[in-house]
Formats: C-alpha cells, sequence, structure tokens
C-alpha cells in the first residue's frame, strides 16, 4: 500500500509539475492557442495573472505531494496538499462543466480520485506520523 500511495502520489506530482510549469511559463497567447488545438480554451476567459497563479499553485501541490515525506519535514503536509489538490480539481471540474469541455472534466474527475487516495491513504492506514 505504501508503495502504492508513492507511485500515486509522484504521477500526481509529475503532472501537476508539468501543468504548471505550462501555466506559469507560457506565455498567455501560446496557452490560449495550444488551449484552442487542444478542445480546452478556457485560459481564453481568464486573465493572465490568475492563470499564472494557478500554475504556481500546481507547482507548489507537486513539491507539497513529494518533498515533505521525502524529507522528513512536517510530512503530514502530504495529505494535506492532497486535500488541496482535490479542491483545485473541483474548481477544475466546475470550469470545464461551463465551457462544455466533459472530457476535461472526466479527467479532472480521475486526478480527484487519485489524490482521495491520496489523502486517505497518507491520513490514514499508512500515516507518515503514526
Amino acid at each position: 500500500m505504501n508503495l502504492a500511495l508513492w507511485i500515486v502520489a509522484g504521477l500526481l506530482a509529475a503532472l501537476a509539475l508539468f501543468g504548471g510549469a505550462t501555466k506559469a511559463l507560457m506565455p498567455k497567447d501560446k496557452l490560449d492557442e495550444l488551449g484552442r488545438k487542444s478542445g480546452g480554451g478556457w485560459t481564453e476567459h481568464a486573465g493572465a495573472s490568475f492563470v499564472r497563479t494557478l500554475g504556481v499553485l500546481e507547482i507548489l501541490a507537486a513539491a507539497g505531494l513529494i518533498l515533505p515525506a521525502l524529507l522528513d519535514i512536517a510530512p503530514v503536509m502530504v495529505p494535506v496538499t492532497a486535500v488541496c489538490w482535490i479542491l483545485l480539481m473541483i474548481g477544475a471540474m466546475l470550469t470545464h462543466t461551463r465551457y462544455g469541455q466533459y472530457k476535461f472534466v472526466a479527467l479532472n474527475f480521475f486526478y480527484l480520485g487519485a489524490a482521495a487516495f491520496v489523502a486517505w491513504g497518507r491520513f490514514g492506514p499508512e500515516s507518515f506520523t503514526a
């Protein structure tokens, strides 16, 4: 179970790092164009600072899912970060629903489930603090 939690947390962290770096570092016009090509495009309706803030939050989530446990510094932050990721995914699902992007809603629901697994496992049976 511990190994599964590490793998899921690592995959979520990689996803968060990639998505966050894209949002935080890519010029907004390029991000808008990429969104149109992929069927997304929600960034066209959002301000550049909002999109960059989401990107920074995703990068922080990537760090929070791995580093506290890896460095054994406040490892309780791993499940707390997973809960924060759940909240972020709920927001993403609402946004994609508003724009009729249901394939992204389903994808975000999958990410939400993975984060819920990490939160449950690290708060419960495989807690770092027990």
